[in-house]
């Protein structure tokens, strides 16, 4: 057996996706890939540096790492390689820093260096050419899978450091990112994920997000396509029409509006203002019923007033966003607004977090509420306790007791009652899964 290697990912879908291909790229190499619980040779934290929660959770995965075995070697890679490299190069274990240009190679580089003892740096300069991804079929642990279709960013808003961690904008090779997706659908994958950094930037000569839609629609065995996080002024108009049926992509979108405050938008350098961002709210929930809405806020922004929270506050209980991930703000090295006065008490940014995560479960049971009585389809993933868990295509999570293996299967349900953030439900059709399984309708797998 070859050397045990554990993964620990952070952050966004793009680090799972990424993960999901390196671990395929290891085994592939001679490596024997487990649990992070279990003792490993050598540990890879996929690294997040968006707050600085990341930095501090890669830091308490190492230590676990290390309490599994002392003599473990750690390499980290990824945004918090790119831009700490010398300081995370110094803690304990650490044997490489691989930044985000070279983590793809990760395999390569540590099955060379399996003898050395020797610290490396791998942090090069990221280049803006299109890019492809290894193809690996070593994917089929998950009911969906993330597909990367974009990296890097070219806006620089002021409190962040992406465009430093990964790069400016560029896209994936359309051809590539086809050939995953083929890839995906052949050992099982039903549901694939688009993911990026800012994927509605996506261009491949004269091919555009939408091209990318559509050509996953093509695929025979991928029956959803899911939008992960896209910005509110890069939604093609197409990409609403095609949320409805009979097209394959999802009724959901997590788009970031950062703050209700026109004033504190504009000092974090985005680029549209709460009218705008409200009247595109508007307009998805009118053209595709049963949309499910997610955004983003940073509480605690420098300069943030408590008038400008409160405005913040007004401005996401009067729009039809259904839930809110809450960010508190924290400082990170190359953004603008390390520099900026006004900064914002910790326990400040606590108290008014509490408020939006208030708003945010009232919102999210509002909307499952009103899916009540409803009919609707589901994919299962996994078992848990004795419920199955599965999600609707607008990313609503649901839960029934049933004595069918319903793992990777899609099935009708009737939703029956709110339980926190999931809606318990029965099967439809006394235990029938959705359709007849047909050629048009995809590679459903059917509950006899």
């Amino acid at each position: 057996m070859g050397p045990t290697v554990s993964f620990f990912t952070l952050g966004c879908r793009l680090n799972q996706s990424e993960t999901a291909v390196l671990e395929g790229l290891f085994r592939d190499k001679g490596f024997c890939v487990v649990d992070f619980k279990d003792r490993a040779d050598i540990f890879v934290v996929n690294s997040c540096t968006v707050t600085s929660a990341g930095d501090a959770a890669a830091r308490y995965a190492m230590k676990k790492a290390i309490a599994l075995h002392s003599q473990v070697r750690i390499a980290i890679i990824g945004c918090q390689a790119q831009v700490q490299r010398e300081r995370l190069l110094a803690l304990p274990n650490v044997q490489w820093v691989i930044g985000t240009a070279r983590k793809m190679r990760l395999a390569d580089i540590l099955w060379n260096d399996i003898s050395s003892r020797e610290k490396k740096i791998l942090v090069p300069y990221i280049s803006r050419n299109a890019f492809t991804m290894p193809l690996t079929l070593g994917r089929g642990r998950r009911t969906r899978a993330n597909l990367k279709v974009q990296d890097g960013c070219d806006n620089f808003c002021a409190y962040c450091e992406i465009p430093y961690a990964r790069g400016r904008s560029r896209s994936r090779k359309f051809s590539n990112v086809i050939a995953e997706a083929h890839a995906l659908a052949h050992v099982g994958h039903q549901e694939i994920v688009l993911t990026g950094v800012n994927i509605g930037d996506y261009k491949d000569d004269t091919k555009c997000l939408m091209d990318v839609v559509k050509g996953l629609e093509m695929i025979k065995g991928i029956v959803r396509i899911r939008i992960s996080s896209i910005e509110s002024t890069k939604i093609p108009r197409k990409l609403v029409r095609f949320m409805n049926r009979p097209h394959k992509l999802c009724r959901f979108l997590h788009v970031p509006v950062q703050s209700g405050c026109d004033k504190l938008l504009k000092r974090m350098g985005r680029t549209y203002a709460t009218a705008e961002f409200s009247s595109m709210v508007r307009s998805l929930v009118k053209k595709v019923p049963g949309i499910m809405i997610g955004t983003d806020v940073i509480v605690g922004f420098p300069g943030e007033t408590p008038e400008d929270f409160e405005e913040t506050v007004r401005f996401l209980t009067k729009t039809d966003v259904h839930y809110i991930h809450v960010f508190s703000y924290s400082h990170r090295y190359r953004a603008r607004s390390r520099r900026f006065e006004g900064e914002v008490p910790a326990s400040v940014i606590s108290s008014r977090s509490r408020v939006l995560r208030r708003l945010s479960a009232q919102k999210r049971g509002a909307f499952l509420g009103s899916l009540l009585g409803r009919r609707e389809r589901a994919l299962f993933e996994h078992k848990k306790n004795e419920y199955w868990i599965g999600h609707l295509d607008n990313y609503v999570t649901i839960k029934i007791k049933s004595d069918h293996n319903l793992k990777n299967v899609f099935a009708d349900v009737i939703l029956e009652k709110v339980d926190g953030e999931v809606v318990l439900a029965s099967l439809a059709n006394s235990g029938k899964a959705y359709g007849s399984c047909s050629e048009d309708q995809g590679s459903y797998h059917c509950v006899e």
